[in-house]
């Protein structure tokens, strides 16, 4: 059976809190099998025979809604493909010291208009990538003296993401295997 996380948008932000043994049982109500979480930031690993990371997306989400009263965009990646993911972007001084790479998931990959207007927020310190399903941020320093937010990004690229950082998903590879 194919090993599975689910980025969960927004799960424990804006007063909506869910804490993790919570979560890990409503996935396992709808019969996902060796659910584990990973940090309180909604990454959720499961087992599931299902082939199409878009149907079960829809039902994660239809579920989560129904059981926790709000929406909850999901994306669902193979965890088999996250190494690749964490090395699809064309940045060489990702890893150096005081640098930070996010890697936002998307639920199809955008139209090259959009991804245009993605690409058009780049700042002397802020480099942006995309590669099918997955946005890059490459921010030289620290994120947070970014002037760029996330709800920008999202309104370029025309749908809903999330991001996690780099190290974040490089460890949920490493989960996987």
């Amino acid at each position: 059976m194919p090993r599975y996380v689910a980025f969960l948008r927004a799960i424990n932000v804006g007063g909506h809190i869910v804490k993790m043994d919570r979560l890990r049982g409503l996935f396992e109500e709808i019969r996902l099998a060796n659910v584990e979480t990973f940090i309180a930031s909604g990454n959720v690993l499961f087992d599931s025979a299902a082939a199409k990371t878009d149907i079960l997306e829809r039902r994660i989400e239809r579920h989560l809604e129904a059981a926790l009263g709000y929406e909850v965009p999901t994306f669902v990646c193979i965890v088999r493909d996250l190494a690749a993911v964490t090395k699809s972007h064309p940045f060489a001084d990702a890893n150096d010291e005081g640098n930070s790479l996010w890697i936002g998931f998307l639920k199809s990959p955008p139209a090259v208009g959009q991804v245009a207007k993605f690409l058009g927020h780049r700042t002397a310190d802020d480099e942006f990538h995309v590669n099918d399903r997955h946005a890059y941020w490459f921010r030289r320093g620290r994120m947070s003296d970014s002037k760029i937010t996330g709800k920008s990004l999202e309104k370029a690229i025309g749908s809903p993401f999330t991001f996690r950082n780099v190290t974040t998903v490089t460890k949920l590879a490493a989960m996987g295997r």
